[in-house]
C-alpha cells in the first residue's frame, strides 16, 4: 500500500497461542501440497465473504470465487478446515528438500494458514494486544520505543525550523513550499514512474505485457494503493484528499510500481503461479505474513532503485522544475526530511497505544502531531487507517528494516549494487516469510 521511511531496528518477538488445532489421526494420509494450496486459496476467498478487506487480489479460477460467494462458509467452519489442513501437511521428500523454494513453500503455506485462523478468530470476537496481533497475523513484532527515543530528533528539528508556535505548525508551514500543484500532479508522477521503471528493468526480467494505470481518488484512509489485476497488470490509486509533497512522487512510484508492489505481484504470477503451478500465489490475503514482505520490499526498493544521493539529484534536477517548485530549497528539504525519517516508528507507537486502549482517537492524533509531526488533518486520517488496518502499520517500517537486513546479510550492500539487486529480486520472487528474514544465510 503506502510507502514509509524508517529508523533503527530492534526485533522483539512475541508468541500468540491460537486455539487448539485438532490433529488428524496418525494413520490418515497427508494431503499433497498442491491440494492444500488449492484449499488455502478457497479458504482465503471464504474469509473474504466475512471481511471485505481480506482479499487484496485474486486472479485464479473465477469459479472458485463464485463458489465462495455461493457457499458463504461460516467462520467456525473455516477455522476448523484451516486447522485440519495444517495438521495434514506432508513432510518433504529428500528431493524436495534440495529445492530451497519448495522448502520455503511448505512453511509459507503452514504460516499463512495459521495467520488466516488468527484473523478468523478476531472476526469471531477474539481480542489481541497490538503485539499479539502482529505476531499472529504478520509473523513479526515491532520494537517498542519510549517517547524519549523520538524527542532527540524532535529537538533537532526544532533547531532547524526556528520560530514561534508549535513545531508541528512550523513544519507544516515549511512543507507547504513543497506541495505539488494539482494541475502538475499527473506529469510529475508520470515522470517519476518512468524513471523508476527505467532503473528497474535492467535488473528484473518482467513479461513484455506488464503494465499499470494510475487513478487519482479521494476519501480513502491510505495515500496510495496497488490493486493487482492478474495478467501482469495493476491499477494504482493515489489519494488526493491531502496535499501531495514532492518527495511522495518517488515514494509512490517506486513503492506501488517499480520495483515495488507491481513488480512483486508480477514476479509471483510469472515465476510461482505460471512456471511452478503454485496456485496459492494467485490470491493475496492482506492480513497475513505476505504483507510484511510486500510492504518491506516496496519500501526498501526505493533505496535500491535510487542509491546514495541519486534520489535527491533526480528530484532536484527533474521533479522540482516539473512541479514548478523552488530548486534552491531542495537541500534544506532533504535535511529536514532525513530527520523526519527517523520518526517512522512513532506511527507504530501511536497505533499500539490506540489499539491497546491506552489512548483514544484524539489522544492518538495528538501523539502523531507531537512525535510524527503530522498535521491535525493528516493525523486524523492516520487514525482512520488504524481503525481499518490495525497492526498492519508494522509492515512498512519493520518490514523495510528486516528486508534491508536480509539483503545486506547476503552481500547486497550499497557497495555492491548489482548483488543488491540480485538478492532483492530473488526475495521478491520467493515464498520467504518474515521470520525467515532473520535466519542466517
Amino acid at each position: 500500500m503506502r510507502a514509509s521511511r524508517l529508523a533503527c531496528l530492534v526485533v522483539v518477538l512475541g508468541v500468540v497461542t491460537l486455539s487448539a488445532q485438532r490433529a488428524d489421526p496418525v494413520d490418515r494420509p497427508k494431503e499433497p501440497m498442491n491440494t492444500i494450496a488449492e484449499q488455502y486459496v478457497k479458504l482465503v476467498l471464504a474469509v473474504g465473504q466475512h471481511d471485505a478487506d481480506y482479499v487484496d487480489s485474486f486472479f485464479g479460477a473465477p469459479e472458485w470465487k463464485v463458489e465462495a460467494e455461493r457457499q458463504k462458509r461460516s467462520l467456525a467452519e473455516i477455522d476448523t478446515e484451516a486447522g485440519r489442513l495444517i495438521g495434514r501437511m506432508p513432510e518433504l521428500s529428500a528431493a524436495e528438500q534440495r529445492d530451497p523454494l519448495v522448502a520455503l513453500r511448505r512453511e509459507y503455506l503452514r504460516r499463512q494458514l495459521a495467520s488466516l485462523r488468527a484473523r478468523v478468530q478476531m472476526l469471531q470476537g477474539r481480542k489481541l494486544t497490538f503485539d499479539e496481533e502482529s505476531q499472529a497475523l504478520y509473523d513479526a513484532v515491532a520494537p517498542v520505543h519510549p517517547d524519549a527515543y523520538f524527542q532527540a530528533t524532535i529537538d533537532e528539528l526544532a533547531r532547524l525550523l526556528p520560530g514561534g508556535g508549535p513545531l508541528v505548525d512550523r513544519f507544516d508551514a515549511f512543507r507547504q513550499k513543497f506541495v505539488i500543484p494539482s494541475d502538475r500532479l499527473g506529469r510529475v508522477f508520470d515522470r517519476a514512474i518512468a524513471e523508476c521503471r527505467t532503473r528497474t528493468l535492467p535488473h528484473v526480467r518482467l513479461p513484455d505485457t506488464e503494465s499499470f494505470t494510475v487513478e487519482y481518488v479521494t476519501n480513502k484512509p491510505w495515500s496510495g494503493y496497488n490493486w493487482y489485476q492478474g495478467g501482469y497488470r495493476s491499477v494504482i490509486q493515489v489519494n488526493t484528499d491531502l496535499p501531495i509533497y514532492i518527495d511522495r512522487a518517488i515514494d509512490l512510484a517506486c513503492h506501488e510500481g517499480y520495483p515495488g508492489h507491481h513488480v512483486y505481484n508480477a514476479l509471483l504470477e510469472q515465476r510461482l503461479v505460471r512456471e511452478r503451478g503454485w496456485v496459492e500465489f494467485s490470491v493475496y490475503a492482506l492480513f497475513s505474513p505476505q504483507s510484511l514482505i510486500a510492504e518491506g520490499t516496496a519500501n526498501y526498493g526505493i533505496e535500491v532503485a535510487f542509491p546514495g544521493e541519486e534520489r535527491a539529484a533526480f528530484e532536484r534536477d527533474v521533479l522540482y522544475p516539473l512541479a514548478g517548485l523552488d530548486v534552491s530549497q531542495a537541500v534544506m528539504h532533504d535535511r529536514v526530511q532525513a530527520l523526519v525519517d527517523k520518526l517512522s516508528y512513532a506511527g507504530n507507537e501511536a497505533a499500539r497505544k490506540y489499539l491497546n486502549g491506552e489512548i483514544d482517537r484524539a489522544g492518538a492524533a495528538d501523539w502523531l502531531s507531537r512525535y510524527a509531526l503530522m498535521s491535525p488533518a493528516r493525523a486524523e486520517q492516520r487514525t482512520r487507517f488504524y481503525d481499518t488496518y490495525r497492526s498492519y502499520v508494522i509492515n512498512y517500517n519493520l518490514g523495510k528494516d528486516l528486508v534491508k537486513q536480509f539483503v545486506e546479510s547476503r552481500g547486497g550492500t550499497a557497495a555492491q549494487p548489482a548483488r543488491r539487486w540480485d538478492e532483492f529480486v530473488s526475495l521478491l520472487a520467493s515464498p520467504r516469510l518474515p521470520s525467515g528474514l532473520r535466519e542466517p544465510r
